[in-house]
């Protein structure tokens, strides 16, 4: 592909741990008809990270719950993987998932999250939305994965590190980035309509009607086990340190292992 090809065209890139939400994001972003995101593909949910041989997916850090405590797995521009080179490979390997027809290209995949400025780098004109979701949540939800495939690793305390970890990394990170959005899990599934809409607003695109199904109240569950722990004798004590340890880093990002229900502003 030549360098013209590439420059054609507006890069957007969805950000988010696992089991954060961000594959029906993904897809609501890619029902838009100026958007071409990736679909039907051979990768676990079209996440780009399989459709290229430039830079190293997620499972070759430990994947989910894992890949962020890897300092290798962070890219940014400094990164000897940026050259010309490679923006042309990685364009290329990924066009044969897109529509080049379309302005926009769209791309999802967990570790994004700490490779935002790779990606720029790569990529200049170059859109970031990035999905948070409460790290009691995710953790548990990677657990549950874990086991649903009897993988068997992942104890609970580091995967709710990991996302601590990973979003640090970001807040870090965004501080470099020329075009970002974060919206929060909790706040999409409330008003899912206004939050896409702000998006599209923020590509620069017209208002769309979006047509994917986003369930509310998903993350009661997780709570109620979270709450069922504490009041453990073991698992309780656990959970316990656990707050001690984490709660002042959570509250940074507006959550709280606490006050479950409080949503409040991210902090830098």
């Amino acid at each position: 592909m030549e360098e013209s090809n590439i420059s054609d065209h507006r890069y957007i890139f969805v950000c988010g741990l696992h089991r954060s939400g961000t594959s029906v994001l993904f897809r609501a972003l890619r029902d838009h008809p100026e958007v071409s995101g990736f679909q039907g593909t051979p990768s676990p949910e079209d996440e780009g990270m399989h459709l290229q041989s430039v830079y190293l997916p997620s499972g070759r850090y430990g994947g989910a719950g894992a890949f962020g405590f890897h300092p290798e797995a962070h890219l940014t521009e400094s990164s000897p993987l940026v050259s010309e080179a490679n923006r042309k490979r990685l364009f290329s390997e990924w066009s044969r998932y897109w529509d080049l027809s379309k302005t926009y290209l769209l791309e999802k995949s967990p570790p994004n999250i700490i490779r935002t400025r790779f990606l720029q780098a790569m990529f200049p004109d170059s859109y970031f939305i990035v999905m948070l979701r409460h790290p009691l949540a995710v953790s548990y939800a990677t657990q549950k994965w874990y086991r649903k495939y009897r993988i068997n690793w992942r104890n609970f305390p580091r995967i709710l590190e990991h996302w601590l970890v990973c979003h640090e990394i970001f807040q870090e990170d965004q501080k470099h980035l020329n075009r970002s959005f974060v919206v929060k899990y909790e706040e999409l599934v409330e008003e899912p309509e206004q939050w896409v809409n702000d998006m599209y607003r923020f590509l620069g695109l017209s208002d769309y009607s979006m047509s994917q199904k986003i369930l509310s109240g998903v993350n009661n569950r997780y709570f109620s086990l979270w709450q069922k722990n504490l009041s453990g004798f073991f698992s309780g004590r656990t959970n316990r340190k656990l707050i001690e340890r984490f709660e002042s880093r959570v509250r940074c990002f507006g959550y709280s292992l606490t006050d479950l229900d409080w949503i409040g502003p991210i902090s830098h």
